[in-house]
């Protein structure tokens, strides 16, 4: 049964980010605004400054945003009647709905424990589309931690399949498996990704296949309304990077009864809130198979409510508080309306702290500056402001830019200019990749699949790269534009050190620990040539001409940014590492350090696990690369781990060593 629907009188918005932001700001909007509550942690409180809360709590730990006692504590402590999960964390725990209102008397919106623990469930919403007559493809009916099992079902079917984790979510606990060799290291590896530590394997639908999915809204007495289909074709491992709405595509039958089987499996469901339909659809042979159901807000609910003109968080608290849903007729309820696209188009572009070029290996730190693309049908959802912090234990997007235009065409050229005019400092970004996917003509011609961004990676890797270089040479031309608004004030920031073209420095290097009285070594000489951006302290970029002695001057760009505050990876005390010394194991990536296996004396084998890095919610081993003594080793700071950069010294071997190995922790 559904939890009753009731006013809402004081809510908790149990998330963080931008979607915190979002739903206080809904909240704010509605027709009785509650008391809102929200939570933070120490290093991630921007959405608490951005999203403006009637009261702000400060969580223990980031692990708190998962400790359903704790929040039920919250709750009882602060006579809340309503919490807002968002999405990831416990939007989709059964027993954190059931067990906040049998405990708290609070409601979570959502659909209720019923409907998430039937749809949170994989096989679950597979029998329920085949009870539904929708398509499904051919997958193994229980669930298993078996490879074994795997590979019986593999027989049966052949390659390619999938190995899913049957309470996966966000592109976690997938793998697509092509060949016998692959299927052991999958299978552990998904099971490793699952909470309950098991999976499934089914039929894999790769070539020509888009993902296809369908925007339901519910009102929990079967009226079901939605608001036609999301394309999330561009994917990397699974992980959506870009989404567009509706799919464009020209023939639209095969994309009318796929949100006709949506619509169905709804009815069936008396389907209460929002919830997302995930399909594969292949247009030009006109099949589809369902995949699952999202029974929460998604990521992607932006480019929905552009093209419809409807407030779908709005609508989420009004439907759960029993309130009429808007009578807005952009929604659809027939087959029929779903037969002819909206009169729009719109894109989403996730801006993640990541390295393409490097693996995409999370990149942690502070953010110096952030400069985000305005203007008609530009929108933009972050937490970020003046800056911000990533670190190892949360999402690393840390923005949503979504463009909306008339036409398809519009809207890919209104893509190309809104990234054009996107800057971030401080983190590497995937802002690069995103222009050279908008940039190329697949995807601009609409005929992107699931296969098409990691088949063409290299090739839009380097796009990315030289469309940047462009960028970077037009921008050069133009007078610069400090990001910091307190630039021309008295007040902190810039405004206390003033360089111009032509200020020079003698600059003497010295060895630590050389006496005052040896010979000074001969000075090097810095003189400024061009200032493009000042804001020093925080952060200066001017082209620079440097001078070694006894050499001719060469030209530099100098960029400098303040790394000192907030990120704890930046400002880390911790020691870094000496690339030309081959005793030292330099850790190869940022992260969180959450375990440090050995100590000093202790003696190691080859390949012997030595520590884990946190990564989101991957965890990877450091192996020590070879046998040896530990001479000196890192020791944590926190509990609950460090956040560390790239660079940092995690142990030191009495034996020359080379560069450690890394793998997933299973």
């Amino acid at each position: 049964m559904p939890p009753p629907q009731q006013p809402i009188s004081r809510i908790l918005v149990a998330n963080r980010g931008e979607i915190a932001i979002r739903i206080l700001q809904a909240c704010q909007e509605l027709p009785s605004p509650p008391v809102t509550f929200a939570v933070y942690t120490d290093n991630d409180a921007t959405h608490i400054s951005l999203g403006r809360p009637h009261h702000a709590i400060k969580l223990p730990s980031a692990s708190s945003y998962m400790n359903v006692g704790h929040l039920i504590e919250l709750v009882k402590q602060h006579n809340i009647d309503a919490v807002h999960p968002g999405y990831g964390f416990l939007s989709e725990s059964p027993e954190f709905s059931r067990r906040m209102w049998s405990e708290a008397s609070c409601l979570v919106v959502g659909p209720g424990w019923d409907v998430l623990d039937r749809t949170g469930d994989k096989l679950k919403a597979k029998q329920l589309a085949t009870e539904c007559g929708v398509p499904v493809l051919k997958a193994m009916t229980r669930p298993t931690g078996s490879a074994a099992d795997i590979r019986q079902f593999a027989s049966q079917v052949g390659y390619p399949i999938m190995i899913k984790a049957v309470d996966g979510g966000g592109g976690r606990g997938i793998r697509l498996v092509k060949d016998e060799s692959a299927l052991e290291n999958a299978v552990q590896r998904c099971i490793g990704e699952s909470p309950s530590r098991t999976v499934f394997a089914e039929q894999a639908a790769v070539d020509g296949y888009k993902h296809i999915e369908v925007q339901i809204i519910g009102d929990g007495k079967g009226g079901i309304k939605h608001l036609w289909e999301r394309d999330c074709s561009v994917q990397r491992r699974f992980q959506k990077i870009v989404e567009v709405a509706p799919a464009p595509v020209g023939d639209r039958k095969v994309v009318a009864s796929v949100i006709e089987s949506a619509v169905r499996m709804a009815r069936q469901l008396k389907y209460l809130g929002l919830g997302t339909w995930e399909y594969l659809v292949n247009v030009r042979q006109g099949k589809f198979y369902f995949l699952e159901i999202n029974p929460r807000l998604q990521v992607e609910h932006t480019i929905s409510e552009c093209i419809t003109g409807v407030d779908l968080v709005k609508e989420q608290l009004l439907i759960a508080q029993g309130l009429q849903a808007s009578t807005n007729t952009r929604m659809g309820e027939s087959s029929d309306d779903a037969k002819e696209a909206p009169k729009s188009a719109s894109i989403q572009l996730r801006l993640c702290a990541e390295d393409p070029l490097s693996g995409f290996a999370l990149s942690i730190g502070k953010v110096g500056d952030v400069q985000f693309p305005t203007g008609n049908g530009v929108r933009v959802d972050s937490h970020l402001s003046r800056g911000g912090v990533v670190g190892a234990d949360f999402d690393n997007m840390m923005a949503k830019i979504i463009v909306t235009a008339s036409t398809w065409e519009d809207c890919v050229v209104k893509a190309r200019r809104a990234l054009e005019e996107t800057k971030l400092t401080g983190v590497k970004t995937n802002l690069n990749l995103l222009k050279a996917i908008v940039a190329d003509g697949t995807f601009a011609s609409g005929d992107s699949d699931t296969s098409w961004l990691e088949e063409n990676l290299d090739v839009l890797l380097q796009g990315g790269e030289k469309i940047a270089a462009e960028t970077a040479s037009l921008d050069n031309d133009l007078p610069s534009l400090s990001l910091n608004t307190s630039q021309s004030s008295s007040i902190g920031g810039s405004s206390g050190t003033t360089f111009r073209k032509g200020d020079a420095w003698n600059v003497v290097l010295e060895t630590p620990g050389q006496s005052s009285s040896t010979t000074k070594p001969p000075a090097h000489h810095l003189s400024i040539e061009r200032i493009t951006r000042n804001e020093f302290p925080e952060a200066l970029v001017a082209d620079v001409s440097y001078t070694i002695p006894g050499a001719k001057p060469q030209s530099y760009k100098m960029t400098l940014n303040s790394t000192t505050a907030s990120a704890d990876a930046t400002s880390s005390t911790h020691e870094r590492g000496d690339p030309n010394n081959k005793a030292h194991i330099i850790l190869p990536m940022s992260g969180k350090l959450i375990e440090v296996l050995v100590e000093e004396g202790d003696t190691v084998e080859e390949n012997q696990v030595i520590a884990f890095v946190k990564q989101m919610k991957m965890e990877l081993e450091i192996r020590a690369p070879q046998a040896g003594t530990i001479k000196w080793a890192i020791e944590l700071d926190n509990e609950e781990g460090d956040d560390v950069a790239e660079g940092v010294l995690l142990a030191e071997l009495e034996d020359e060593t080379k560069k450690p190995h890394i793998r997933s922790r299973l």
